[in-house]
Protein backbone atom coordinates (compact mmCIF):
# COMPACT_ATOMS: atom_id res chain seq x y z
CA UNK A 1 0.00 0.00 0.00
CA UNK A 2 3.08 2.19 1.16
CA UNK A 3 5.78 3.39 -1.20
CA UNK A 4 8.81 4.93 -0.02
CA UNK A 5 11.76 6.52 -1.91
CA UNK A 6 14.76 5.25 -1.32
CA UNK A 7 17.07 8.15 -1.09
CA UNK A 8 16.33 11.09 0.39
CA UNK A 9 18.43 14.27 0.73
CA UNK A 10 18.55 17.12 3.22
CA UNK A 11 14.94 18.07 5.23
CA UNK A 12 13.29 21.07 2.82
CA UNK A 13 13.25 24.57 4.57
CA UNK A 14 13.80 26.28 7.82
CA UNK A 15 12.39 24.61 10.86
CA UNK A 16 13.29 27.12 13.48
CA UNK A 17 10.63 29.90 12.60
CA UNK A 18 7.81 30.17 15.25
CA UNK A 19 4.61 27.44 14.54
CA UNK A 20 1.31 28.87 14.02
CA UNK A 21 -0.03 25.27 13.67
CA UNK A 22 2.06 22.81 15.50
CA UNK A 23 0.01 19.85 14.12
CA UNK A 24 -0.06 19.94 10.74
CA UNK A 25 0.68 17.76 7.72
CA UNK A 26 1.74 18.93 3.97
CA UNK A 27 0.26 16.77 1.13
CA UNK A 28 1.74 17.10 -2.39
CA UNK A 29 -1.32 15.52 -4.66
CA UNK A 30 -0.32 14.01 -7.59
CA UNK A 31 -2.65 11.61 -9.82
CA UNK A 32 -1.00 8.39 -9.35
CA UNK A 33 0.55 8.90 -5.88
CA UNK A 34 0.40 11.41 -2.40
CA UNK A 35 3.70 12.42 -0.99
CA UNK A 36 2.99 13.52 2.92
CA UNK A 37 5.36 15.07 5.20
CA UNK A 38 4.81 15.43 9.31
CA UNK A 39 6.59 16.78 11.80
CA UNK A 40 9.89 15.45 12.21
CA UNK A 41 9.53 14.08 16.07
CA UNK A 42 5.58 12.44 15.18
CA UNK A 43 7.14 9.36 13.05
CA UNK A 44 10.90 8.58 12.37
CA UNK A 45 10.11 7.98 8.51
CA UNK A 46 8.58 11.39 8.00
CA UNK A 47 7.97 11.85 4.47
CA UNK A 48 5.96 8.98 3.14
CA UNK A 49 4.27 8.26 -0.10
CA UNK A 50 0.76 7.14 -0.98
CA UNK A 51 -0.93 5.34 -3.75
CA UNK A 52 -3.90 6.93 -5.07
CA UNK A 53 -6.64 4.06 -4.69
CA UNK A 54 -9.18 4.68 -2.10
CA UNK A 55 -7.80 1.95 0.24
CA UNK A 56 -4.43 4.07 0.01
CA UNK A 57 -6.09 7.45 0.90
CA UNK A 58 -7.61 5.70 4.07
CA UNK A 59 -4.25 4.67 4.46
CA UNK A 60 -2.93 8.00 4.73
CA UNK A 61 -5.46 8.98 6.73
CA UNK A 62 -4.76 6.25 9.73
CA UNK A 63 -1.01 7.19 9.36
CA UNK A 64 -2.11 11.43 10.03
CA UNK A 65 -4.13 9.93 12.51
CA UNK A 66 -1.22 8.14 14.45
CA UNK A 67 0.81 10.91 13.94
CA UNK A 68 -1.51 12.90 15.84
CA UNK A 69 -2.17 15.58 12.98
CA UNK A 70 -5.32 17.56 12.93
CA UNK A 71 -5.00 20.36 9.96
CA UNK A 72 -3.79 19.16 6.54
CA UNK A 73 -2.48 21.66 3.64
CA UNK A 74 -2.38 20.31 -0.10
CA UNK A 75 -2.19 21.44 -3.20
CA UNK A 76 -5.25 22.35 -5.76
CA UNK A 77 -3.92 19.79 -8.56
CA UNK A 78 -6.39 19.75 -11.33
CA UNK A 79 -9.54 17.50 -9.80
CA UNK A 80 -6.79 14.96 -7.92
CA UNK A 81 -7.06 16.60 -4.36
CA UNK A 82 -11.33 16.06 -4.64
CA UNK A 83 -10.91 12.44 -3.64
CA UNK A 84 -8.18 12.57 -0.91
CA UNK A 85 -10.11 16.33 0.24
CA UNK A 86 -13.41 14.58 0.86
CA UNK A 87 -12.06 11.48 2.87
CA UNK A 88 -10.09 13.44 4.86
CA UNK A 89 -12.92 15.69 5.65
CA UNK A 90 -14.96 12.53 6.40
CA UNK A 91 -12.47 11.45 8.63
CA UNK A 92 -12.28 14.68 11.02
CA UNK A 93 -9.42 16.62 9.67
CA UNK A 94 -9.28 20.42 8.96
CA UNK A 95 -7.91 20.62 5.45
CA UNK A 96 -6.93 23.21 3.75
CA UNK A 97 -6.72 23.79 -0.12
CA UNK A 98 -4.05 26.08 -0.85
CA UNK A 99 -3.12 28.24 -4.11
CA UNK A 100 0.29 26.92 -6.23
CA UNK A 101 1.13 30.27 -7.44
CA UNK A 102 1.70 31.21 -3.35
CA UNK A 103 3.95 27.75 -2.63
CA UNK A 104 6.57 28.86 -4.97
CA UNK A 105 9.73 26.75 -3.42
CA UNK A 106 13.18 28.73 -3.38
CA UNK A 107 15.50 27.96 -6.24
CA UNK A 108 17.14 24.51 -5.93
CA UNK A 109 16.09 20.91 -7.37
CA UNK A 110 12.40 19.97 -7.20
CA UNK A 111 10.80 16.93 -5.96
CA UNK A 112 7.69 15.67 -4.55
CA UNK A 113 9.00 15.03 -1.73
CA UNK A 114 10.68 18.34 -1.16
CA UNK A 115 7.45 19.78 -2.55
CA UNK A 116 5.18 18.00 0.85
CA UNK A 117 7.87 19.21 3.11
CA UNK A 118 7.22 22.79 1.72
CA UNK A 119 3.86 22.96 1.82
CA UNK A 120 3.87 21.51 5.85
CA UNK A 121 6.61 24.26 6.58
CA UNK A 122 4.71 27.55 5.01
CA UNK A 123 0.97 26.21 6.09
CA UNK A 124 2.28 25.34 10.05
CA UNK A 125 4.13 29.01 9.79
CA UNK A 126 0.68 31.21 8.75
CA UNK A 127 2.80 32.24 5.29
CA UNK A 128 -0.41 30.68 3.20
CA UNK A 129 -3.89 30.69 3.73
CA UNK A 130 -6.46 28.36 2.53
CA UNK A 131 -8.54 29.12 -0.24
CA UNK A 132 -12.18 29.84 -0.65
CA UNK A 133 -14.19 26.42 -0.99
CA UNK A 134 -18.05 26.62 -0.20
CA UNK A 135 -19.81 24.21 2.03
CA UNK A 136 -20.63 20.93 0.81
CA UNK A 137 -24.31 21.04 0.17
CA UNK A 138 -23.36 24.18 -1.90
CA UNK A 139 -20.58 22.70 -3.36
CA UNK A 140 -22.93 20.08 -4.86
CA UNK A 141 -24.88 22.54 -6.30
CA UNK A 142 -22.13 23.77 -7.69
CA UNK A 143 -20.98 20.71 -9.60
CA UNK A 144 -24.75 20.22 -11.20
CA UNK A 145 -24.49 24.06 -12.68
CA UNK A 146 -21.14 23.36 -14.00
CA UNK A 147 -21.89 19.89 -15.24
CA UNK A 148 -24.89 21.73 -16.78
CA UNK A 149 -23.12 24.32 -19.08
CA UNK A 150 -20.69 21.61 -19.70
CA UNK A 151 -23.53 19.84 -21.55
CA UNK A 152 -24.96 23.20 -22.97
CA UNK A 153 -21.73 23.69 -24.80
CA UNK A 154 -21.40 20.12 -26.12
CA UNK A 155 -25.02 20.21 -27.53
CA UNK A 156 -24.10 23.86 -29.62
CA UNK A 157 -21.09 21.67 -30.72
CA UNK A 158 -22.86 19.48 -32.31
CA UNK A 159 -25.61 22.70 -33.38
CA UNK A 160 -22.91 23.57 -35.63
CA UNK A 161 -21.89 19.99 -36.81
CA UNK A 162 -25.20 20.60 -38.41
CA UNK A 163 -24.55 23.22 -39.73
CA UNK A 164 -21.29 21.70 -41.17
CA UNK A 165 -23.17 19.04 -43.04
CA UNK A 166 -25.81 21.05 -44.65
CA UNK A 167 -22.83 23.74 -45.78
CA UNK A 168 -21.35 20.82 -47.29
CA UNK A 169 -24.53 19.65 -48.68
CA UNK A 170 -24.96 23.54 -49.92
CA UNK A 171 -28.40 23.83 -48.35
CA UNK A 172 -28.62 27.63 -46.73
CA UNK A 173 -31.07 26.17 -43.97
CA UNK A 174 -29.30 28.53 -41.18
CA UNK A 175 -29.04 31.61 -43.30
CA UNK A 176 -32.92 31.82 -43.48
CA UNK A 177 -33.93 30.75 -40.51
CA UNK A 178 -32.51 31.74 -37.50
CA UNK A 179 -32.63 28.36 -35.49
CA UNK A 180 -31.88 25.58 -37.33
CA UNK A 181 -32.74 23.98 -33.79
CA UNK A 182 -36.18 25.43 -33.80
CA UNK A 183 -39.73 24.06 -35.05
CA UNK A 184 -39.09 24.69 -38.36
CA UNK A 185 -35.58 23.87 -38.27
CA UNK A 186 -36.13 20.67 -36.70
CA UNK A 187 -39.32 19.75 -38.93
CA UNK A 188 -36.43 19.99 -42.28
CA UNK A 189 -33.84 18.29 -40.91
CA UNK A 190 -36.25 15.24 -39.36
CA UNK A 191 -37.38 15.36 -43.21
CA UNK A 192 -34.28 15.85 -44.58
CA UNK A 193 -33.52 12.47 -42.80
CA UNK A 194 -36.51 11.06 -43.63
CA UNK A 195 -35.74 11.23 -47.56
CA UNK A 196 -37.41 13.51 -48.18
CA UNK A 197 -35.47 15.78 -51.02
CA UNK A 198 -38.78 18.03 -52.47
CA UNK A 199 -37.65 21.95 -51.66
CA UNK A 200 -41.66 22.98 -51.86
CA UNK A 201 -42.98 20.11 -49.52
CA UNK A 202 -40.00 20.84 -47.28
CA UNK A 203 -40.55 24.79 -47.40
CA UNK A 204 -44.43 24.43 -46.07
CA UNK A 205 -43.15 23.49 -43.04
CA UNK A 206 -42.43 26.55 -42.21
CA UNK A 207 -43.50 28.07 -38.76
CA UNK A 208 -45.83 31.17 -39.53
CA UNK A 209 -43.38 33.21 -37.59
CA UNK A 210 -40.71 32.57 -39.92
CA UNK A 211 -40.18 35.51 -41.60
CA UNK A 212 -38.46 34.28 -44.73
CA UNK A 213 -41.05 33.49 -47.26
CA UNK A 214 -41.57 29.85 -48.62
CA UNK A 215 -40.10 30.31 -51.81
CA UNK A 216 -37.20 31.97 -50.36
CA UNK A 217 -36.95 28.60 -47.85
CA UNK A 218 -37.27 26.34 -51.11
CA UNK A 219 -34.90 27.95 -52.63
CA UNK A 220 -32.23 27.63 -49.82
CA UNK A 221 -33.20 23.94 -49.65
CA UNK A 222 -32.53 23.27 -53.50
CA UNK A 223 -28.74 21.25 -53.01
CA UNK A 224 -26.86 18.38 -53.48
CA UNK A 225 -27.48 15.51 -50.95
CA UNK A 226 -24.87 13.26 -50.82
CA UNK A 227 -25.52 10.17 -48.61
CA UNK A 228 -21.78 10.85 -46.26
CA UNK A 229 -23.16 14.04 -45.68
CA UNK A 230 -26.52 13.17 -44.96
CA UNK A 231 -25.41 10.29 -42.70
CA UNK A 232 -23.08 13.24 -40.61
CA UNK A 233 -26.40 15.43 -40.46
CA UNK A 234 -28.20 12.39 -38.78
CA UNK A 235 -25.35 11.73 -36.23
CA UNK A 236 -25.05 15.78 -35.26
CA UNK A 237 -28.78 15.69 -35.23
CA UNK A 238 -29.40 12.88 -32.88
CA UNK A 239 -26.42 13.92 -30.49
CA UNK A 240 -28.13 17.56 -30.62
CA UNK A 241 -31.42 15.51 -28.88
CA UNK A 242 -29.03 13.30 -26.60
CA UNK A 243 -27.50 16.34 -24.88
CA UNK A 244 -30.90 18.48 -24.66
CA UNK A 245 -32.68 15.01 -22.88
CA UNK A 246 -29.26 15.00 -20.24
CA UNK A 247 -29.41 18.61 -19.87
CA UNK A 248 -33.48 18.58 -18.44
CA UNK A 249 -32.59 15.41 -16.57
CA UNK A 250 -29.75 17.76 -15.26
CA UNK A 251 -32.76 20.37 -14.60
CA UNK A 252 -34.48 18.07 -12.38
CA UNK A 253 -31.72 17.15 -10.20
CA UNK A 254 -30.47 20.58 -9.68
CA UNK A 255 -34.14 21.60 -8.70
CA UNK A 256 -34.31 18.29 -6.17
CA UNK A 257 -31.01 19.21 -4.46
CA UNK A 258 -31.98 22.71 -4.39
CA UNK A 259 -35.28 21.81 -2.35
CA UNK A 260 -32.57 20.20 0.14
CA UNK A 261 -31.00 23.35 0.84
CA UNK A 262 -31.62 25.64 4.12
CA UNK A 263 -34.34 27.99 4.01
CA UNK A 264 -33.93 31.74 4.88
CA UNK A 265 -37.05 33.02 3.82
CA UNK A 266 -40.36 31.49 3.38
CA UNK A 267 -41.97 32.29 0.10
CA UNK A 268 -45.35 31.47 1.21
CA UNK A 269 -44.91 33.67 4.10
CA UNK A 270 -42.96 36.74 2.40
CA UNK A 271 -43.99 36.29 -0.95
CA UNK A 272 -41.23 37.27 -3.75
CA UNK A 273 -42.27 40.65 -5.18
CA UNK A 274 -43.15 40.60 -9.31
CA UNK A 275 -40.29 41.08 -11.15
CA UNK A 276 -40.20 44.93 -12.56
CA UNK A 277 -38.74 43.57 -16.27
CA UNK A 278 -40.20 42.87 -18.46
CA UNK A 279 -39.68 39.06 -19.52
CA UNK A 280 -40.90 36.59 -22.11
CA UNK A 281 -43.63 33.83 -20.76
CA UNK A 282 -41.51 31.62 -22.59
CA UNK A 283 -37.85 30.82 -21.55
CA UNK A 284 -34.79 30.66 -23.68
CA UNK A 285 -33.20 27.37 -25.25
CA UNK A 286 -30.69 27.11 -22.80
CA UNK A 287 -32.48 28.40 -19.09
CA UNK A 288 -33.18 26.40 -16.51
CA UNK A 289 -37.07 25.27 -17.00
CA UNK A 290 -38.24 25.59 -13.16
CA UNK A 291 -38.84 28.53 -11.32
CA UNK A 292 -35.01 28.87 -9.92
CA UNK A 293 -36.26 32.95 -8.86
CA UNK A 294 -37.82 31.55 -5.98
CA UNK A 295 -35.55 29.10 -5.12
CA UNK A 296 -32.92 31.02 -4.99
CA UNK A 297 -34.66 33.56 -3.36
CA UNK A 298 -35.73 31.25 -0.61
CA UNK A 299 -31.76 29.73 0.18
CA UNK A 300 -30.29 33.81 -0.01
CA UNK A 301 -33.14 35.48 1.52
CA UNK A 302 -33.06 38.30 -0.61
CA UNK A 303 -33.90 38.98 -4.39
CA UNK A 304 -30.91 38.96 -6.33
CA UNK A 305 -32.56 39.61 -9.70
CA UNK A 306 -33.98 42.80 -8.67
CA UNK A 307 -29.88 44.24 -9.15
CA UNK A 308 -30.11 45.06 -12.73
CA UNK A 309 -28.28 42.95 -15.37
CA UNK A 310 -28.56 39.95 -12.93
CA UNK A 311 -30.98 37.54 -14.13
CA UNK A 312 -32.68 33.97 -12.30
CA UNK A 313 -29.76 31.92 -13.78
CA UNK A 314 -27.12 34.28 -12.98
CA UNK A 315 -28.58 34.19 -9.25
CA UNK A 316 -28.48 30.84 -8.62
CA UNK A 317 -25.13 30.29 -10.24
CA UNK A 318 -23.97 33.28 -7.67
CA UNK A 319 -25.24 31.40 -4.83
CA UNK A 320 -23.89 28.26 -6.46
CA UNK A 321 -20.31 29.57 -6.02
CA UNK A 322 -20.11 31.07 -3.41
CA UNK A 323 -23.31 30.14 -0.90
CA UNK A 324 -25.39 32.64 1.07
CA UNK A 325 -23.15 33.14 3.66
CA UNK A 326 -20.70 35.90 3.22
CA UNK A 327 -18.78 35.38 6.46
CA UNK A 328 -14.98 34.19 4.57
CA UNK A 329 -14.55 38.04 3.06
CA UNK A 330 -14.37 40.41 5.91
CA UNK A 331 -15.41 43.71 3.53
CA UNK A 332 -17.02 44.08 0.21
CA UNK A 333 -13.13 44.52 -0.93
CA UNK A 334 -12.06 41.72 0.30
CA UNK A 335 -14.94 39.66 -1.68
CA UNK A 336 -13.47 42.05 -5.45
CA UNK A 337 -10.56 41.15 -5.03
CA UNK A 338 -11.58 37.61 -4.36
CA UNK A 339 -13.26 38.04 -7.30
CA UNK A 340 -10.39 39.62 -9.37
CA UNK A 341 -12.34 42.70 -10.45
CA UNK A 342 -10.02 45.27 -8.64
CA UNK A 343 -7.11 46.43 -9.61
CA UNK A 344 -4.07 44.78 -8.51
CA UNK A 345 -1.23 47.26 -8.02
CA UNK A 346 2.35 46.66 -8.38
CA UNK A 347 3.62 49.04 -6.22
CA UNK A 348 7.80 49.44 -6.17
CA UNK A 349 9.73 52.79 -4.52
CA UNK A 350 6.40 53.92 -3.58
CA UNK A 351 5.52 54.20 -7.75
CA UNK A 352 2.91 51.90 -8.95
CA UNK A 353 4.40 50.14 -12.07
CA UNK A 354 1.67 48.03 -12.53
CA UNK A 355 -2.69 48.09 -11.80
CA UNK A 356 -3.97 45.14 -13.90
CA UNK A 357 -6.65 43.00 -12.56
CA UNK A 358 -4.41 38.88 -12.16
CA UNK A 359 -4.83 36.32 -14.63
CA UNK A 360 -6.91 34.15 -12.73
CA UNK A 361 -9.89 32.03 -13.76
CA UNK A 362 -13.29 32.82 -11.86
CA UNK A 363 -16.50 31.64 -13.13
CA UNK A 364 -18.85 34.34 -10.96
CA UNK A 365 -16.28 36.76 -12.70
CA UNK A 366 -17.00 35.79 -15.95
CA UNK A 367 -20.89 35.63 -15.27
CA UNK A 368 -20.60 39.33 -13.83
CA UNK A 369 -18.82 40.86 -16.75
CA UNK A 370 -21.81 39.20 -18.98
CA UNK A 371 -24.20 40.56 -16.80
CA UNK A 372 -22.29 44.29 -17.30
CA UNK A 373 -22.03 44.47 -20.94
CA UNK A 374 -25.68 43.89 -20.61
CA UNK A 375 -26.28 47.01 -19.05
CA UNK A 376 -25.16 48.86 -22.02
CA UNK A 377 -28.27 49.43 -22.99
CA UNK A 378 -30.25 49.38 -19.57
CA UNK A 379 -32.37 52.48 -18.84
CA UNK A 380 -30.89 52.26 -15.27
CA UNK A 381 -28.95 53.70 -12.67
CA UNK A 382 -26.20 51.28 -13.40
CA UNK A 383 -26.58 51.31 -17.18
CA UNK A 384 -25.75 55.20 -16.92
CA UNK A 385 -22.62 54.50 -14.70
CA UNK A 386 -21.44 51.82 -17.01
CA UNK A 387 -21.55 53.73 -20.29
CA UNK A 388 -19.98 56.95 -18.39
CA UNK A 389 -17.07 54.54 -17.15
CA UNK A 390 -16.66 52.96 -20.41
CA UNK A 391 -16.08 56.38 -21.85
CA UNK A 392 -13.85 57.75 -19.21
CA UNK A 393 -11.41 54.60 -19.32
CA UNK A 394 -12.59 52.42 -21.87
CA UNK A 395 -14.87 49.14 -22.72
CA UNK A 396 -12.41 46.53 -21.54
CA UNK A 397 -11.66 48.52 -17.87
CA UNK A 398 -15.39 49.69 -17.60
CA UNK A 399 -16.78 46.40 -17.64
CA UNK A 400 -14.47 45.19 -14.85
CA UNK A 401 -15.77 48.51 -13.15
CA UNK A 402 -19.37 47.60 -13.49
CA UNK A 403 -18.42 44.15 -12.59
CA UNK A 404 -17.19 44.85 -9.24
CA UNK A 405 -19.86 47.71 -8.25
CA UNK A 406 -22.49 44.56 -9.41
CA UNK A 407 -19.95 42.83 -7.10
CA UNK A 408 -20.28 45.14 -4.04
CA UNK A 409 -24.00 45.92 -4.38
CA UNK A 410 -24.45 41.42 -4.24
CA UNK A 411 -22.53 41.71 -1.25
CA UNK A 412 -24.56 44.40 0.78
CA UNK A 413 -27.59 42.17 -0.37
CA UNK A 414 -26.29 39.16 0.92
CA UNK A 415 -24.33 40.09 3.83
CA UNK A 416 -26.92 42.47 5.39
CA UNK A 417 -30.05 41.72 3.53
CA UNK A 418 -30.63 45.42 2.37
CA UNK A 419 -33.10 45.24 -0.54
CA UNK A 420 -31.65 46.87 -3.50
CA UNK A 421 -33.45 50.09 -5.74
CA UNK A 422 -32.53 51.42 -8.68
CA UNK A 423 -33.36 55.12 -8.80
CA UNK A 424 -33.33 55.56 -12.18
CA UNK A 425 -31.15 56.60 -14.94
CA UNK A 426 -32.38 60.35 -14.74
CA UNK A 427 -31.38 60.27 -10.84
CA UNK A 428 -27.60 59.56 -11.66
CA UNK A 429 -27.42 61.88 -14.49
CA UNK A 430 -28.46 64.56 -11.93
CA UNK A 431 -26.07 63.59 -9.33
CA UNK A 432 -23.48 62.87 -11.66
CA UNK A 433 -24.24 66.77 -12.77
CA UNK A 434 -24.31 68.10 -9.42
CA UNK A 435 -20.94 66.41 -8.86
CA UNK A 436 -19.30 67.87 -11.15
CA UNK A 437 -20.54 71.52 -11.00
CA UNK A 438 -19.23 70.77 -7.54
CA UNK A 439 -15.72 70.10 -8.58
CA UNK A 440 -16.09 73.23 -10.61
CA UNK A 441 -16.82 75.10 -8.03
CA UNK A 442 -13.65 74.05 -6.28
CA UNK A 443 -11.48 74.39 -8.79
CA UNK A 444 -12.66 78.17 -9.73
CA UNK A 445 -12.27 79.28 -6.40
CA UNK A 446 -8.72 78.13 -5.95
CA UNK A 447 -8.18 80.43 -8.56
CA UNK A 448 -9.95 82.93 -7.51
CA UNK A 449 -13.38 82.96 -8.80
CA UNK A 450 -16.81 82.13 -8.26
CA UNK A 451 -19.18 80.13 -10.47
CA UNK A 452 -22.77 82.01 -11.21
CA UNK A 453 -25.39 80.00 -12.30
CA UNK A 454 -27.33 81.60 -15.13
CA UNK A 455 -30.67 82.07 -14.65
CA UNK A 456 -32.64 81.71 -18.05
CA UNK A 457 -35.05 84.33 -18.98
Amino acid sequence: MTRRKKKQGKPCGDETLPQIRENAAGIDVGATEHWVSVPSDRDPEAVRCFGAFTVDLHALADWLKACRIDTVAMESTGVYWIPLFEILEERGFKVSLVNAKHLKNVAGRKADWTDCQWIRIVYSRGLVSASFRPPDQIAALRSYLRHRKTLVEYAACHVQHMQKALTQMNLHLHHVISDITGVTGTKIVEAILAGDRDPMRMAQLRDKRIKSSPEVIAKALEGNYRPEHVFALGQAFHLYKTYREQIEACDQQVQLHLQRLETKVDPLQTPLPESRRKRNARKRRNEIRFDCRTEAYRIAGVDLTTIDGIDESTALLILSEIGPNMSPWDTEKHFASWLNVSPNHQISGGKILDRKTRKQKNRLRDALRICAQSLLHSQSALGAYCRRICARIGHPKGIIATARKLCCLIYRLLKFGTAYVDKGQQHYEQRFKERAVKNIARRAKEFGYQLVAITEG
